[in-house]
């Protein structure tokens, strides 16, 4: 019912208000029993004017008390069941939606998709998961029962009953008052939000600003972009705050009205005097779901505004999918007339690159800056997907592979380290969980041996243990990237996909960076690596030229050097960098 009121489609958020629908459901049966307890203290009431005071019978009014303290006991067990009922839904919903949305995020294969913050659509749908697992959805449940203390109101007297009724339109306008002028508010406020995006990128080159005496200027641009944030905030804020005094002085203005009502029908003998203060309680219970709703309308206003987002953000995530079990692969790589073109580029990335890596061969790529060669090394290990084209790996589609299983079979190290915040054992594992923790220290170990980072990694302060922070901090340029080489080699994969990885080496680190790949090919592992150093090159079986997009020469490496020679040495130019790879 919940997904059809707020017109969600088919999808993940669906699916989770549909796995909540036994919690909802006890909220309403549990909102009902609430709303019908509440009327327990104005029969109280009426019954203490109408016979205790009469009757003078003491037993009356203690067997009255008695049904009182019972009746509010089973409700304040009943509200406090509904609000765990309530956070357990949310809990619920977030188990089942944040993991679409972490994988979302997680997702940077799409070359067209946005460079807004990844973590927008998360951070959408906490405020959305507040809105339903919050106040206003609590408000929401009690709002059907209005009519309930209504009917009751015009049981004591029509006149009571009209004048809740018309107090009910009053707030009920007011409501709606506070949603327009708010809808437009909240709009300019989830626009503005983007500042923080502006600190996130300005905060990540923070070194390099203060140095080139840039932080004020920085400072400024940021202020001026918090400016609208603020701006908003204080708007709404005030809006909002001016709706629910105006809410409240309304509804203490009706409250005390109705009291003044029935003190007249009482004096006119229209209803007991019981029915003074009973009528008075029961309407300002009406009053109180509108009051909750006009209050928590900035929230609801919020949530389904979020909601909007999450919705679209869910919409352009393609749906999980099970993938049959492939045999381990040899490591023969292929690229078939593949295309990729980023969102607003003039042109495309990479066209037309058929290309075809043997199991046991070490092929360089080579070429001049902006060529493409860094985007080829992303198509090739599934990190990007190409917009035309197939690349398969052992003649099956990567997209035909579970993104779980591939990853095991391949080793990648881009052009930045790319380390996560954690140990440097658990950026080598990859973060890996096992039950038998020896195997994976072995595996840990035997990589960094592998990659020559272990002499390395046991003088860090708590050698594999060592904590590093996000993108390699607490760590040397070099020292970070032979434990990515070494998370690369990890597992014995079958392709590795290496871009410049000898680009913080010393002498040392090249030597043994090149032992590890020929130790990698002897074992028949597929091998492609971006670099410019001649004595790196020379290790190189074939080489890859690539210019412009495309791949200009391709093939066994002294064949590619000698004819780039004579081409170059025609136009009375020197060699390329490939050229200089001869050893």
């Amino acid at each position: 019912m919940i997904e059809r009121l707020l017109k969600l489609e088919a999808g993940p958020l669906a699916d989770a208000f549909r796995a909540c629908r036994p919690h909802f459901f006890y909220l309403m049966c549990f909102s009902a029993a609430l709303n019908v307890l509440y009327l327990a203290p104005s029969l109280y009431m009426l019954q203490i004017y109408d016979r205790v005071l009469v009757s003078g019978s003491i037993w009356t009014l203690a067997f009255l008390t008695i049904a009182l303290f019972v009746s509010l006991s089973a409700l304040g067990l009943l509200d406090a069941v509904r609000g765990q009922l309530l956070s357990a839904a949310g809990q619920r919903l977030d188990r089942l939606v944040a993991p679409v949305l972490l994988r979302a995020a997680m997702d940077e294969r799409d070359p067209s998709a946005s460079g807004r913050s990844r973590s927008q659509p998360l951070r959408d749908f906490d405020v959305f998961r507040a809105a339903v697992a919050g106040a206003p959805f609590l408000a929401a449940c009690d709002l059907p029962w209005t009519p309930l203390f209504i009917f009751v109101c015009f049981v004591i007297h029509p006149l009571i009953g009209a004048a809740v009724l018309l107090g009910g339109a009053v707030l009920v306008a007011i409501a709606f008052l506070s949603e327009h002028k708010m809808r437009g508010m909240i709009r300019r406020q989830a626009e503005a939000i983007s500042s923080y995006a502006l600190l996130d990128g300005d905060a990540a080159s923070a070194e390099t600003g203060r140095v080139l005496g840039m932080r004020d200027a920085l400072v400024a641009r940021q202020l001026n972009a918090r400016t609208g944030l603020t701006t908003a905030q204080s708007e709404a804020a005030v809006t909002a705050s001016g709706h629910t005094a105006l809410t409240k002085f309304v509804r203490l203005l009706l409250q005390s009205g109705i009291l003044g009502l029935g003190a007249y029908l009482a004096v006119e003998r229209q209803i007991s005097p019981g029915g003074i203060i009973a009528g008075s309680i029961i309407a300002a219970r009406a009053f109180a779901p509108l009051e909750q709703v006009v209050s928590a309308w900035r929230q609801l206003g919020q949530g389904l505004q979020a909601l909007v987002s999450v919705r679209t953000a869910l919409a352009q995530t393609p749906a999980q999918t099970s993938h049959t079990a492939l045999p381990a692969p040899r490591g023969a790589l292929r690229l078939e007339q593949v295309g990729v073109r980023f969102s607003g580029a003039e042109g495309p990335v990479l066209q037309g690159v058929t290309v075809s890596v043997e199991p046991g061969d070490i092929v360089g790529v080579v070429g001049p800056s902006g060529a493409g060669k860094t985007t080829l090394t992303r198509v090739m290990c599934g990190a990007l997907r190409p917009m035309v084209g197939t690349v398969r790996l052992d003649g099956a589609s990567l997209r035909d592979w579970d993104e779980a299983a591939l990853g095991r079979h391949i080793g990648y190290a881009p052009q930045e380290n790319a380390l996560f915040a954690g140990t440097v054992a658990q950026n080598i594992s990859r973060f890996q969980t096992t039950a038998d923790r020896g195997d994976s220290d072995a595996g840990v170990v035997a990589a960094a041996q592998a990659a020559g980072a272990h002499e390395l990694i046991l003088k860090l302060p708590q050698g594999y243990d060592t904590s590093v922070g996000p993108g390699g901090r607490g760590l040397s340029a070099g020292q970070a990237q032979r434990i990515a080489l070494a998370r690369a080699l990890f597992g014995d994969p079958t392709l590795i996909i290496l871009d410049e990885p000898n680009a913080h080496l010393d002498q040392e680190g090249e030597a043994a960076l090149v032992e590890a790949l020929k130790t990698a090919r002897a074992r028949g592992a597929a091998i492609v690596v971006v670099a410019h150093r001649a004595g790196f090159m020379s290790i190189a079986d074939k080489l890859i030229v690539m210019r412009d997009g495309k791949i200009d020469s391709f093939g066994p490496r002294d064949q590619v050097v000698a004819r780039l020679a004579a081409v170059e040495g025609g136009r009375g130019k020197p060699p390329p960098e490939a050229s200089r790879s001869t050893p």
